[in-house]
C-alpha cells in the first residue's frame, strides 16, 4: 500500500526535513486513488562517456546547458512509492511541488540530479515536518530507485541519480522494514569498538546498495554537549569527540567500503546547543578553540576516512560567522570545510525548506548556498525556483559559471564512482551474516548503569511494561526472554520497565526492579530501580543481547558514552 500523510496539507510540504524511527511506524492514514498514468520521458539519451570518474564527470559537463548544470545541483524530494505510476495523492503533492504528477516526470522536467527519499514517523525528532513516507520495505524501494534511474539514463550526461536518504538507525530511520537494524550511534558509542562499528555499517551499506540507494546522510558526527540537545540525542556517538571520531571514521569505511557515499552532518556541529534547526536558527557559542577541541575532530576523521559527502547544518557558529547559518557561511562552507579539512567531496546542504534557510525566496537561497560552497541543494521549498533563480544568477552574474561548474563536477564524479561498484543482490538484505555482524555490535553495547555485574539480573516469572506507544519494543522483549528461558506474564512477575525516546520522568516506574533505557541514557538518573541498564536503541537485535544480559548468559560490557548525573558511565 503507499502511504501519503496529508499529501494535500500542502503548508507542510513547506516545512520537510531533511533529517526517523526507532520503533515500527505507527499506523498512518493512506489516500488511495486510480493510478495516474506513467511519465513519458526522452527517448533518446545522451551517450555516457566512459574512463574514470573525474574523466567522465569532466566530459559530461562539457556537454550540459546552464538548464542542465541547474537541475544537476538540485535534490529534491518526491511524492509516490513508484517512479511513474501514483496515487492521486502524491500526484497533488508533485503539482505543488514541482508541477507534474510523478517522481520520473519531476527528473524529466528538472534535469535533476538527485531525489531524497523520505519517511513520516511520529516518533522521531524530526517526523512532524516530513510530509510523506515513499519507503515502505526493500522489495519497494528497489522497485522505486530502478524507476528513478530509468528517469535519469535519458538525461543529458548519461549521469546516474544520486539517491540519498537519512539511514541513521536507532530514532532516524526511513526504511525500517525487512531491513538488519543497527544500535543508534550513541550504541556503538557505548560499545566503544570501532571495528564492530565498521562491520556493522558495512553490512549497512551493503544494504542500502542492494535497495538502490548511494547516498546515505549519516553518520552524525556532532559531539553531543548539553542533555537538553534532543535533536540530537542517540544520533550522536557521545560527548568525547577523539572517541566520536573514530567511530564515525569506522562507519564511513563500512559505508564507503559497500559502495554507498557516506554523508556526516550537520556541519560544522549540531551537538553543543539545545536549540532546533527544523524549528529556527540554533546558535552555537563555544570558542574556535572549543569548537577545535569539541566538534572538529569527528568531522576531520571522516573526511580523512573517504566520506563522499558532508551536510551542512542550518547553525550560527558566531566564533566563525556571527549571525549567518552556516549553510549560507563563505567562511565555514569554502575556508574551513574546504581549506581548512581539505574536503574534496560533495558539500551538501540540509533541507533548504528549514526555517534557517527560507529567510531568502528559494531562488536567492539556492544562489546564495551556491555561493558559500554546497554543491547540492537539499529539498528546496520549490524546485522551480530554485532552478530558475540559479539560471537568473548565471545571466545577472551574482553566481559564476565556474562555481556551478565546479559543483555539478563534483557531483558527477560522486555518481560515477558509486556506480562503478556493482550492485548487491537484495539477498543481501537482513542476512545471516549482517545480522551476525550488528548483532555483535548491539551485544557490546549493552550498559549496566546500576546493578550487579554477572550472573541473571532476575529470576522467576517476569513482566515487562512500558508506556502505551512502545508495544512493539515490549513484545519483541518478551519474545527475547521468552527464548532465553524466562517465564513471561502480563501481571505479576518481576518487573522490567521500558522507556526510550521522549519520554519523562512520569514514565518511570517506581517498582519496576529493572528499569532499560532506550535512547540516552539520562532519565535513569531519576530511576528508582536497584537495577539500571541502557540498550540506546529498540531494534530487535539490541533487545535480543539485553536478554541475554538479563539471563546471565552475556555480560553488559558498555559504557556509557555521555555522563549521567549521579552514575557511573558503567557499573561493571
Amino acid at each position: 500500500m503507499r502511504i501519503v500523510r496529508a499529501a494535500l496539507l500542502l503548508p507542510l510540504v513547506l516545512a520537510a526535513t531533511a533529517c526517523g524511527s526507532d520503533d515500527a511506524p505507527a499506523p498512518q492514514a493512506t489516500v488511495s486513488a486510480p493510478p495516474v498514468a506513467p511519465s513519458v520521458l526522452p527517448s533518446t539519451p545522451a551517450s555516457a562517456p566512459t574512463g574514470d570518474p573525474a574523466t567522465r564527470a569532466a566530459a559530461a559537463v562539457a556537454a550540459m546547458s546552464d538548464t542542465d548544470l541547474a537541475g544537476q545541483v538540485l535534490m529534491p524530494y518526491a511524492y509516490g512509492s513508484d517512479a511513474t505510476t501514483v496515487d492521486q495523492g502524491s500526484a497533488a503533492g508533485n503539482q505543488q511541488l514541482a508541477g507534474v504528477n510523478t517522481p520520473a516526470e519531476m527528473i524529466a522536467k528538472f534535469h535533476l540530479g538527485g531525489l531524497i527519499l523520505v519517511g513520516f514517523t511520529a516518533k522521531d525528532p524530526t517526523g512532524a515536518t516530513n510530509p510523506t513516507t515513499n519507503v515502505e520495505n526493500p522489495q519497494q524501494v528497489r522497485k522505486l530507485t530502478d524507476g528513478l534511474q530509468a528517469a535519469a539514463r535519458q538525461l543529458p550526461g548519461g549521469a546516474p541519480l544520486m539517491i540519498g536518504t537519512d539511514q541513521e538507525y536507532g530514532i532516524v530511520t526511513r526504511v525500517t522494514q525487512g531491513v538488519t537494524m543497527l544500535p543508534s550511534a550513541m550504541g556503538a558509542g557505548a560499545a566503544g569498538q570501532p571495528k564492530l562499528t565498521e562491520g556493522a555499517w558495512r553490512a549497512a551499506g551493503e544494504e542500502l546498495a542492494a535497495m538502490g540507494i548511494t547516498v546515505d546522510f549519516a553518520p552524525v558526527a556532532d559531539t553531543l554537549g548539553p542533555p537538553a540537545n534532543t535533536v540530537i540525542g542517540s544520533r550522536s556517538f557521545g560527548a568525547d569527540a577523539k572517541a566520536n571520531a573514530l567511530q564515525v571514521a569506522a562507519a564511513v569505511r563500512g559505508l564507503e567500503g559497500a559502495g554507498v557515499a557516506a554523508g556526516l552532518k550537520h556541519f560544522p556541529g549540531h551537538g553543543h546547543t539545545s536549540g532546533d534547526s527544523h524549528e529556527g536558527l540554533p546558535v552555537v557559542t563555544q570558542s574556535k578553540a572549543a569548537w577545535t577541541a569539541q566538534d572538529l575532530p569527528p568531522f576531520k576523521s571522516g573526511v580523512d576516512a573517504g566520506a563522499g559527502v558532508v551536510m551542512s547544518g542550518h547553525l550560527d557558529l558566531q566564533a566563525f560567522d556571527k549571525g549567518v547559518p552556516a549553510t549560507f557561511s563563505k567562511k565555514l562552507m569554502t575556508d574551513v570545510l574546504r581549506g581548512q579539512l581539505k574536503f574534496t567531496g560533495v558539500a551538501v546542504t540540509d533541507a533548504m525548506n528549514m526555517p534557517p534557510a527560507m529567510k531568502w525566496p528559494p531562488g536567492q537561497a539556492a544562489v546564495r548556498a551556491l555561493n558559500a560552497g554546497n554543491d547540492m541543494l537539499l529539498m528546496p521549498p520549490n524546485i522551480a525556483q530554485a532552478r530558475d533563480g540559479i539560471l537568473a544568477g548565471l545571466k545577472d552574474g551574482s553566481l559564476k559559471k565556474e562555481r556551478l561548474t565546479e559543483a555539478v563536477t563534483r557531483i558527477l564524479t560522486l555518481k560515477f564512482r558509486t556506480a562503478e561498484k556493482k550492485q548487491p543482490d537484495l539477498s543481501v538484505v537482513a542476512s545471516p551474516a549482517h545480522e551476525q555482524a550488528v548483532g555483535a555490535l548491539d551485544a557490546a553495547s549493552i550498559t549496566v548503569l546500576r546493578g550487579p555485574c554477572a550472573g541473571a539480573l532476575m529470576s522467576g516469572p517476569v513482566t515487562v511494561t512500558s508506556t502505551s506507544d512502545r508495544e512493539v519494543a515490549r513484545v519483541t522483549l518478551v519474545r527475547a526472554l521468552q527464548a532465553q528461558g524466562f517465564k513471561v506474564q502480563a501481571a505479576g512477575g518481576t518487573v522490567i520497565h521500558l522507556v526510550g525516546y521522549g519520554d519523562k520522568t512520569t514514565d518511570l516506574s517506581p517498582s519496576a526492579r529493572v528499569t532499560v533505557m532506550m535512547d540516552t541514557p539520562y532519565l535513569l538518573a531519576a530511576a528508582r530501580s536497584p537495577i539500571l541498564v541502557a540498550t540506546y536503541s529498540s531494534s530487535k537485535l539490541s533487545l535480543t543481547a539485553l536478554a541475554a544480559v538479563v539471563a546471565g548468559k552475556a555480560k553488559a560490557p558498555g559504557k556509557s558514552p555521555v555522563a549521567v548525573p549521579g552514575l557511573k558511565r558503567t557499573a561493571c
